[in-house]
């Protein structure tokens, strides 16, 4: 293996280090998917096409977002007055004891938290601002490598032709093509995914006759492709949809919603792992140390990183070879 080749080995693993460490795993997602949908919005073979169908749709997505938790706040005292004196109810009979008595004590006991944790609730928002910005740059970077991916932009001026630097920028272009072209099979897989998913949905919106069903439907495929974090998106929407209607719907929406994003994590492991050719219970183990290590985004990348290493692994021969390890024999 050359220098410039080992130098980009060592480059993406710091990279993918870097990511966890210093928990920049959102931009470095929203510039891998980004970077996925642009490919595929890139309708005639023209990128401005698709850099304004894909602007369009963010911009979209952030507005309809918007829309949907600002109907679920306006619903919320309303579903407050008719939940609260059931609780209370409720609580008399099973004799538990409620720190409030009515709406109006609720809200003080809600304001008497928001006060004893001020500073937690400013490092959320903080948090979350951070976060926007980080999706924003994401999005940035991701427009700017699908114009332009190219590493060294000054390799003409160089006095020495075939430099350290420019060899290794070569190496590094062709290891992140790689991880992209991981990232895309696995993206693939949760194409199947989502679509089992949004057919289950839809089965539970049109059965309890949901407000906005084609929407929510639509909603819940186009998050779906993002992995595990898109049912949260999507549920978010449909909960919210049904606190505007009753609390008894958005409750039980959000019951069924929880197991359908159980089953997300068995349909990963199998669906994917038979995408990238790794048995389930290793797609299975990757997905928990990914999300043990950072959270959300770690099981995202955890299949991704996973067809990664068995991509570039098979690349290379080794001077011993050995005979495959066979599965032992069945006890009689």
């Amino acid at each position: 293996m050359s220098t410039p080749a080992k130098l980009s080995y060592g480059l993406i693993a710091l990279t993918l280090l870097l990511v966890g460490w210093l928990h920049m795993a959102v931009p470095f997602i929203t510039v891998l998917f980004s970077t996925f949908a642009l490919q595929k919005l890139r309708f005639w073979g023209r990128k401005d096409v698709a850099i304004a169908i894909f602007s369009i749709l963010v911009v979209a997505f952030f507005y309809v977002f918007v829309f949907f938790i600002e109907r679920a706040l306006d619903a919320l005292p309303k579903i407050l007055d008719s939940l609260v004196p059931l609780i209370i109810e409720a609580a008399k009979e099973y004799k538990i004891s409620l720190p409030f008595t009515d709406v109006n004590s609720l809200k003080e006991v809600l304001l008497g938290l928001v006060k004893d944790d001020w500073l937690g609730l400013g490092n959320l928002a903080k948090n979350l601002t951070r976060q926007l910005v980080f999706l924003l740059i994401g999005i940035v970077v991701a427009i700017s490598l699908f114009l332009n991916s190219t590493v060294d932009l000054a390799r003409e001026t160089h006095f020495v032709k075939n430099n350290l630097y420019s060899l290794t920028a070569d190496e590094m272009t062709h290891r992140f093509r790689s991880f992209y072209d991981s990232f895309s099979t696995v993206m693939g897989a949760q194409i199947a995914i989502s679509t089992i998913n949004t057919a289950l949905t839809a089965i539970f919106i049109l059965g309890v006759g949901m407000d906005y069903p084609r929407f929510l439907i639509i909603i819940t495929f186009a998050c779906g492709l993002l992995p595990i974090v898109g049912n949260v998106i999507s549920n978010t929407f449909i909960v919210s949809v049904g606190l505007t209607v009753s609390w008894k719907l958005a409750l039980g929406a959000l019951a069924f919603l929880i197991v359908i994003h159980k089953l997300e994590y068995f349909l990963n492991s199998k669906i994917i792992g038979d995408r990238i050719k790794n048995p389930m219970w290793l797609t299975l183990l990757g997905l928990i140390l990914g999300e043990r290590l950072m959270g959300i985004p770690g099981m995202i990348l955890a299949p991704v990183v996973l067809h990664y290493i068995k991509t570039e692994a098979t690349k290379h021969q080794v001077a011993e070879t050995r005979s495959p390890v066979k599965e032992p024999a069945p006890v009689n």
